[in-house]
């Protein structure tokens, strides 16, 4: 495979993590799903089942991101991104014509495959920026998939103010936003994202500019749904909503402020490039014995300086020496994987099931949010959204920083949080069945955090296990567990009961408690599995990060 040359005294990354923010948000357009279902169900006369099963599609499409995850070995990001931004212009463009009414009876079919086409922009946009993202800060990994999940999981919470406060809650005007206005921020940004010189392990700018950037994001979402909450309680004009809404993209601008400032103040920055100023060469193919003689390149596991170093050569020779040896084995965990070395581990089976139970799960009170708060009485579910969108932030971004703190400090895996995770979302789902006056939001709240934390946790625990070589194949097999655990759960169950109890009411619309209470009963269940699963994992690799950590630091290499 060809190898990417970045030259001396290229950019640093935070340029394209700044740029990474504002398109990770307009890869959450999946997260729109109940904002417009009630459209469809209406116009289209659907029932809920059929409206779940467009929730599988839904599911689908932002998940299939195998295809976009064998690109990224082989194409530029911009392409990735490029493909992205025709995905989601043609996918929403069908849907806004089927829901406005401009294509009068268009095939259910159809209108499956548009939304599978719509959200699996979001696959491509995220794993452009996710793989190279990680890529470029490979000793943060933790860090990086955290706030980078984490603006996933308020995107939500962007789109809803949106919809609130310019579409005026028209959900033709927001699908016409979503076709035309998220593939154009994508494509004016996409060349913004690609490999860069990663920053040096010994910088410690490097630990104040992430502080930084996830403090602007944590005042971005409290901003969020603060002002959503507010905007349902009082009336607001236009004039108003321009200005709360110019003020939401100036927090989305502020992680902007690190490149500018390592623009503005060259003299106080480190650099990273070679002493030497030779080109530094970087690989996707992983010679960890190479990147351990070379301190300041660290990147996807292997940085090599140019052969014409003398000083350098005998430890060249013994490096590739060493790599023929390892061709002859197996990688252990901790190395880079290729997808068919990892698909025979049991820890990849045990990570699989123990994420798809637990986001599957998850996803199916995502996607009916709107019915169950309906049931539950509430008129106006954009809040019940904005609640899940913030606490699904805060449970990504939390997971990441302290993960990343503890795998440090006690070489504890990062799943270990997963097991917890899903140990609260039985107790949120026992809430939803309990029907208890005011658990609704501390229900909806819990399990959106917990639901995030298990995007984030995955997202990491593979580049460790598998490394970052073949990552984004192997973390877009496991992302398939969501639309699985969607079409269990949210179709064959949650589907069929709730459409079972409308119809004992002699209704299209199911009201009270019995609608979701035998799902979430069944819900709880499978978290119990989950966690148990991610138990047996959790004690299974921890000699990996015993291994990976035991100085308190990551080590790419092992010897």
């Amino acid at each position: 495979m060809a190898k990417l040359v970045l030259k001396a005294g290229s950019r640093p990354p935070w340029v394209g993590l700044a740029a990474a923010v504002w398109i990770q948000i307009a890869a959450g357009n999946a997260y729109n799903f109940p904002l417009y279902s009630s459209a469809l169900k209406s116009v289209l006369g659907l029932n809920q089942q059929q409206v779940t099963i467009l929730g599988v599609a839904n599911d689908v499409g932002e998940n299939l991101s195998l295809f976009p995850g064998i690109a990224c070995n082989k194409f530029p990001p911009w392409a990735l991104l490029l493909v992205g931004s025709l995905l989601c212009f043609f996918g929403y463009g069908v849907i806004w014509l089927a829901v406005t009414q401009t294509v009068s009876n268009l095939p259910y079919v159809m209108l499956w495959l548009a939304l599978c086409v719509a959200t699996n922009s979001s696959a491509w946009f995220g794993t452009a920026v996710l793989v190279t993202n990680m890529r470029n800060f490979p000793l943060s990994r933790g860090t990086i998939s955290g706030i980078l999940k984490g603006y996933i999981g308020i995107s939500a919470s962007v789109y809803t103010l949106i919809y609130s406060l310019l579409l005026k809650g028209s959900a033709s005007k927001l699908l016409l936003f979503l076709a035309i206005g998220v593939s154009t921020v994508c494509l004016v940004l996409m060349y913004f994202i690609r490999p860069c010189t990663p920053p040096s392990g010994e910088d410690s700018s490097v630990h104040v500019h992430f502080i930084f950037t996830q403090a602007s994001s944590i005042l971005l979402a409290t901003y969020l749904v603060t002002t959503t909450i507010l905007s349902d309680m009082v009336s607001i004009n236009d004039s108003v909503s321009y200005i709360l809404v110019s003020i939401m993209i100036i927090f989305m601008i502020t992680p902007l402020a690190i490149p500018l400032k390592m623009t503005i103040f060259p003299a106080i920055q480190k650099t990273n490039a070679p002493l030497d100023g030779s080109d530094v060469s970087i690989s996707t193919q992983t010679s960890p014995l190479i990147a351990s003689s070379s301190t300041s390149a660290a990147y996807v596991g292997s940085f090599h300086e140019n052969e014409d170093t003398s000083s350098s050569d005998v430890e060249v020779l013994i490096a590739e020496g060493e790599g023929a040896v390892r061709k002859k084995r197996r990688p252990k965990r901790g190395d880079d994987f290729k997808f068919k070395e990892a698909i025979v581990k049991a820890d990849f089976w045990l990570l699989w099931f123990a994420y798809s139970l637990g986001v599957g799960s998850g996803i199916t009170v995502l996607n009916n949010l709107a019915q169950i708060g309906i049931s539950f009485g509430v008129d106006d579910t954009t809040i019940l959204l904005s609640v899940f969108s913030f606490c699904n932030f805060i449970g990504r971004l939390g997971a990441g920083a302290v993960s990343e703190h503890f795998v440090r400090l006690k070489t504890l895996p990062r799943t270990f949080w997963m097991a917890i995770t899903q140990v609260i979302m039985i107790i949120a789902f026992l809430l939803y069945a309990s029907v208890v006056d005011g658990t609704l939001y501390a229900a909806t709240a819990l399990l959106g955090m917990c639901y995030g934390v298990q995007y984030s946790i995955m997202v990491a625990t593979v580049s460790e296990l598998f490394g970052l070589k073949h990552f984004g194949v192997i973390s877009s097999f496991m992302m398939l567990g969501n639309p699985i655990g969607a079409l269990l759960f949210s179709v064959f169950l949650a589907g069929n009961l709730y459409d079972t109890e409308a119809a004992k009411q002699g209704n299209s619309t199911c009201y009270g408690a019995d609608c979701f209470r035998i799902t979430f009963l069944v819900l709880a269940g499978v978290c119990g599995i989950g966690t148990i699963l991610s138990i047996i994992l959790t004690v299974r690799i921890r000699p990996v990060y015993q291994m990976l950590y035991a100085s308190g630091s990551f080590r790419l290499s092992r010897t």
